[in-house]
C-alpha cells in the first residue's frame, strides 16, 4: 500500500463509517436475513438501473423465487414478464442461465468464492466481488461507478472520466481496512457516491470526507474539454434500445404469438422497427413460429 493510500485509509474510515451509520438507506436487500442468492440479485438488477424501480421487483421475485433452484425451473418467457421494465432484459436470461449453473455446480448455493462467481454466467468482475463481499464478508475490493468517483475526487482530485480499469481494483483494494469493517466500508463508499458525492452537483458542504478530500482542496475543479469528451451519456429516446422495449413490452403482455401488425403500430419507423425485432430475435429474447408469429422464448 502506497503511503498516500495509507494516510487516505486513516483519514476516510472513521468519518465515513459513522455517516454511514447515520445515513444507510434502508434497501430491502441490506436487512440482515437476505443470503446470497438475494444479494447476487439485487446486484445484477440494480446495473444501470435507479434502486426505486428495482426494489419492488426484487420484492416479488424473491417472494416467487427464494432461492437458485427454484428459479432455475422457471421458463425464459415467466422470467421475461416477470423482469417488467427493468431494462437490460438480457440480464433476465442470463440469470436463468446463472441460477442452473449454481444448481449444477454448486448444490443450489451460491458460491462465495470470486473466481467462482466469475466463472458464472453473467456474473463479472463487480457483481462477483460485491456477491463475495456483502452476502459473505470477504474483504475484496467492490468497485462500481459511484466507487469510481469518490476515489478518484476523494484521492486523486480529480474528474472520473473514461471507462473502467483493472487498475481501479488495486487502488480500491488499497482503501480497505483490514480490521473487518472492509465490507462495510465497501457499502458506505458506495452510498457516499449515490447520495452525496453525486457527479453533476456533489454536496462537499454535507461530505465527511471533505476535511481529507483531495478535489475539495484542490478547488473542485471542474472536468477540461478532453474528459468531458470521455464522459459519454447514454440516450434513450429515438433509439433502437427504446423500440426494443416497446416491442417487448408487446411480446410480454400477450400468452400467444402475435402477427407483424403488432408490432408494426409500434414505431413509424420501419426500418429501425425491423432492425430492433431482428437483433432481439438474436439475443434469444424474441423468438418467430412457422407462421411469422412472434413470441417470447419458452
Amino acid at each position: 500500500m502506497s503511503h498516500a493510500s495509507l494516510n487516505s485509509t486513516n483519514m476516510f474510515v472513521s468519518p465515513l463509517l459513522t455517516w454511514f451509520d447515520r445515513n444507510e438507506r434502508p434497501l430491502a436487500w441490506r436487512h440482515p436475513d437476505t443470503g446470497a442468492w438475494g444479494i447476487l440479485l439485487s446486484e445484477v438488477m440494480s446495473q444501470q438501473t435507479p434502486v426505486a424501480r428495482v426494489e419492488p421487483v426484487w420484492r416479488e421475485w424473491m417472494a416467487r423465487w427464494p432461492d437458485p433452484a427454484s428459479f432455475a425451473r422457471a421458463s425464459p418467457d415467466e422470467v421475461l414478464r416477470a423482469w417488467g421494465k427493468l431494462g437490460y432484459p438480457r440480464r433476465a436470461l442470463r440469470l436463468l442461465d446463472c441460477a442452473g449453473q449454481i444448481v449444477s455446480r454448486h448444490d443450489g448455493r451460491v458460491p462465495d468464492d470470486v473466481e467462482q462467481l466469475l466463472a458464472l454466467p453473467g456474473i463479472g468482475d463487480y457483481t462477483a466481488r460485491a456477491v463475495a463481499c456483502f452476502a459473505y464478508g470477504k474483504n475484496v475490493p467492490v468497485v462500481d461507478t459511484n466507487v469510481r468517483r469518490v476515489h478518484r475526487r476523494a484521492v486523486e482530485g480529480r474528474f472520473l472520466a473514461g471507462a473502467a480499469s483493472k487498475s481501479e481494483l488495486a487502488a480500491g483494494a488499497e482503501l480497505l481496512p483490514g480490521d473487518g469493517r472492509g465490507p462495510r466500508f465497501s457499502a458506505a463508499l458506495m452510498e457516499l457516491g449515490a447520495l452525496v458525492c453525486t457527479a453533476a452537483s456533489p454536496a462537499c458542504g454535507e461530505c465527511p470526507l471533505r476535511a481529507g478530500c483531495a478535489w475539495v482542496a484542490a478547488g473542485s475543479p471542474r472536468p477540461s474539454p478532453e474528459e468531458l469528451a470521455k464522459k459519454k451519456v447514454q440516450k434513450f429516446v429515438g433509439t433502437d434500445r427504446q423500440v426494443r422495449g416497446l416491442i417487448m413490452d408487446v411480446l410480454r403482455a400477450n400468452d400467444a404469438a402475435v402477427p407483424q401488425s403488432a408490432i408494426d403500430v409500434v414505431w413509424p419507423d420501419g426500418a429501425q422497427r425491423s432492425r430492433a425485432l431482428h437483433s432481439l430475435l438474436e439475443d434469444g429474447l424474441a423468438e418467430q413460429d412457422g407462421r411469422g408469429y412472434f413470441h417470447l422464448p419458452r
